[in-house]
């Protein structure tokens, strides 16, 4: 993996970001398939829609099908029919929030399946080995996720054992085609996500997400743990804010330095009946749609803007026909990509901060966005 630091205006940044599977350009949102699949749509819909890397999840998919039969089967690449890249979490915010009967101990994760209650133990090279099984082209290190909200002596144990989890991720990794990101945690204290930052820094991965945010904390205190770990990471080395969020959260990353982003919100409220548009939200489900035949979004150029409009994707969502899902889901999706691909052509051009202001006059015309459900 190579990232190219292309340019910047202020701390926004523009770049190239080359993978075993092709490359593409940041900033980047990357739609969230955890089971191997982004929920309605084909790969030939998402890359339609703009998508060029897709994230999946360690977790669900070594529960099943297995990361040993995917293997099998030629990697999650072939496995799926997405020939772009790929980036796969590690699964340790899965295995903390769907199972009440995980324990973390210094050698790993012991949990049971959400699914049939079996037990199952994750280590920090286990996570390394199934990822490299997926075949995927950027594979996250273990951490230990907690409530950001936790006592200062909770989080300083949870940041230690990361970083120790992640060194050992270190030697695990056997695939040199596949990069590997350390994760930068903390809570909402500062100076320990400066000394996570630091820590791994030090030992040189290819990349570095920034997670255990977006889970209860102020916005303020987000904000404020992004902008101390990234002032220590590495200016030519990509930068992934884990699981964020709105729109206003994309443009807020994008402007403290972050280069890559991921959430469920655009699929998740999709399938709702929820659009993001360039006038803030916009509900299929209310009658005032009925007899409404302009576009979903008259400054989207997606193939469900172009093509339907709200009384048609209001008569669908009330029928319950999938076709509305998936039309909704798609136009999501390319909004968020016109939307980092917007900020980018800004960052080039040194206009980023008035691209952002134009942006959010038109949000705040329309209904605002909910930050509630940010995570994936």
């Amino acid at each position: 993996m190579r990232f190219s630091l292309v340019a910047t205006d202020g701390n926004a940044r523009a770049g190239i970001l080359d993978t075993a599977h092709g490359s593409f350009p940041t900033p980047v949102f990357m739609p969230v398939g955890t089971y191997g699949a982004v929920k309605t749509v084909t790969p030939d819909e998402l890359e339609a829609a703009g998508s060029t890397i897709i994230l999946s999840n360690t977790y669900h998919l070594y529960l099943r099908p297995g990361s040993d039969v995917i293997q099998r089967a030629g990697g999650l690449h072939s496995f799926m029919g997405w020939n772009g890249p790929i980036l796969t979490d590690s699964g340790g915010f899965q295995i903390m929030s769907l199972s009440e009967l995980a324990r973390v101990t210094e050698e790993g994760v012991d949990f049971r399946s959400h699914l049939n209650g079996d037990r199952h133990s994750i280590t920090p090279e286990l996570a390394v080995l199934i990822q490299e099984q997926l075949g995927t082209d950027i594979a996250m290190c273990l951490d230990e996720v907690i409530d950001p909200l936790s006592d200062r002596e909770t989080v300083a144990r949870a940041v230690e054992r990361t970083s120790r989890w992640a060194r050992r991720c270190l030697l695990a990794r056997k695939r040199e085609r596949m990069a590997l990101f350390g994760i930068v945690q903390g809570g909402t204290f500062t100076d320990l996500r400066v000394e996570s930052s630091r820590g791994l820094v030090e030992m040189g991965f290819d990349g570095y997400a920034v997670g255990g945010l977006a889970l209860g904390e102020s916005r303020e205190d987000t904000w404020e743990a992004v902008t101390a770990a990234a002032a220590v990471l590495p200016e030519g080395q990509p930068r992934y804010l884990m699981g964020m969020g709105t729109p206003e959260d994309l443009l807020k990353g994008i402007e403290l330095g972050m280069d890559m982003f991921d959430c469920v919100m655009p699929t998740r409220n999709a399938r709702n009946g929820t659009l993001f548009t360039s006038e803030g939200k916009l509900s299929v489900k209310v009658s005032a749609l009925k007899e409404d035949t302009g576009s979903p979004d008259p400054a989207c150029s997606c193939y469900t803007c172009t093509h339907f409009s709200r009384a048609y994707l209001r008569h669908l969502y009330t029928t319950g026909e999938m076709l509305g899902f998936r039309l909704c889901t798609i136009h999501n999706l390319s909004y968020y990509h016109q939307l980092v691909s917007g900020a980018r052509k800004a960052i080039l051009a040194g206009s980023f901060a008035d691209f952002r202001e134009e942006v959010g006059k038109g949000w705040r015309a329309g209904e605002a966005f909910d930050s509630q459900d940010s995570h994936r």
